[in-house]
């Protein structure tokens, strides 16, 4: 479904999808959320930001279907950076984003200033695997460790046929096909992940800090996760980063992790992040998490984002208030965890990580 960024439109060209909002939604840590015995709720609620979480806003939006008919929620996959700026000025009530507020120029300054002077609220609630896609003709099967990705995307290694590539690979037919390597247009919180990646694991073979927009000028690139698959679909010998439920039937490399190579994988994802320290010196009401690239476990994925919601503790109307909190009430509860694991292969958040957001997200209210 094509939209209108509001970024490109003070009105949001979004299509109206109705969906079911509870007034206090998961509140309860361990409730599997039955919004109706709250009553229901209306209006429209709108939001927008990453495009990777654009498979599970869906599945929270089809579970509210039936419990509030009268609200709706529109939810614009512009990608991270545009939803955090939305969020910023006013024209999201909430945003997701693939990357954290960032310190860097003040954003995290900006969006406590939009919130009244009080801290955001930052909880993850999409854990998903980056996968490595490429398009090579009679290549189904590739293994990749981190120096080679850094190396293929920064235009140093440029045939398939590459030793390094050939050595971890000794039982596949690799042709000297030219790789076009494919990377994100847009501010996006793929991007700063995967950077982040590059930059942790490579060994010194990516020389760029980790950054929402792509550090080396010129080459293919794409808009949104949607504009690089598509990239990548177009040509043979690409290769490309996005979020692995919108790999589709392109090739996926499985990435070295200590001595072994894992595929993607949203349990490998979620290990890497419930054994990842939080970022310093943030809010209470402020889970970004310091994600370890560096985890070599047993079935680890370190390849991986961890996408947030962002909103403001307090709303100027109590419909702006029910209308986010139950929302997001819904997205971090078990049931929304759940279905978006179904639809959009994520994995569900640990535990620990699920009851604090839900308890988070619980204290939103009117001023």
């Amino acid at each position: 479904m094509k939209s209108t960024s509001i970024r490109r439109a003070i009105v949001p060209g979004i299509a109206a999808l109705t969906l079911a909002l509870s007034a206090c939604g998961a509140g309860n840590e361990s409730s599997s959320t039955d919004s109706s015995s709250s009553g229901s709720v209306s209006g429209t609620l709108n939001g927008g930001g990453s495009s990777a979480q654009e498979s599970a806003q869906a599945a929270w939006k089809a579970g509210f279907q039936g419990a509030n008919s009268g609200a709706t929620v529109n939810y614009d996959p512009v990608g991270s950076g545009t939803g955090r700026e939305n969020f910023i000025s006013g024209a999201y009530k909430f945003a997701g984003s693939d990357s954290a507020l960032s310190t860097d120029e003040g954003e995290l300054d900006k969006a406590k200033q939009a919130c009244g002077g009080e801290d955001p609220i930052e909880v993850p609630a999409y854990v998903s695997p980056i996968a490595v896609v490429y398009n090579l003709q009679g290549v189904d099967k590739l293994q990749l460790d981190a120096p080679t990705i850094a190396e293929i995307f920064a235009g140093k290694i440029t045939k398939w046929n590459d030793p390094a590539i050939a050595d971890q690979n000794p039982s596949v037919k690799l042709p000297s096909t030219t790789i076009t390597p494919v990377h994100r247009s847009d501010d996006s919180g793929t991007t700063n992940n995967f950077t982040d990646y590059l930059e942790q694991a490579s060994e010194g073979k990516w020389t760029y800090p980790a950054d929402s927009i792509w550090p080396i000028k010129g080459g293919e690139a794409g808009d949104g996760t949607s504009g690089l698959v598509a990239a990548v679909k177009a040509g043979d010998g690409t290769i490309g980063y996005a979020d692995e439920s919108q790999a589709g039937d392109l090739g996926v490399a499985s990435i070295k992790v200590g001595d072994s190579y894992n595929a993607p994988s949203a349990e490998g994802a979620a290990q890497v992040l419930a054994n990842s320290p939080r970022v310093s010196g943030r809010a209470d009401t402020d889970m970004a998490i310091e994600v370890n690239r560096k985890d070599t476990d047993a079935g680890a994925y370190p390849l991986m984002l961890t996408s947030y919601l962002i909103a403001c503790q307090h709303y100027d109307t109590q419909s702006d208030a029910d209308l986010v909190k139950g929302y997001l009430s819904y997205a971090v509860s078990t049931e929304g965890q759940q279905a978006a694991a179904t639809q959009a292969g994520s994995a569900p958040l640990d535990s620990k990580l699920q009851q604090e957001a839900a308890a988070i997200v619980d204290k939103i209210a009117v001023k």
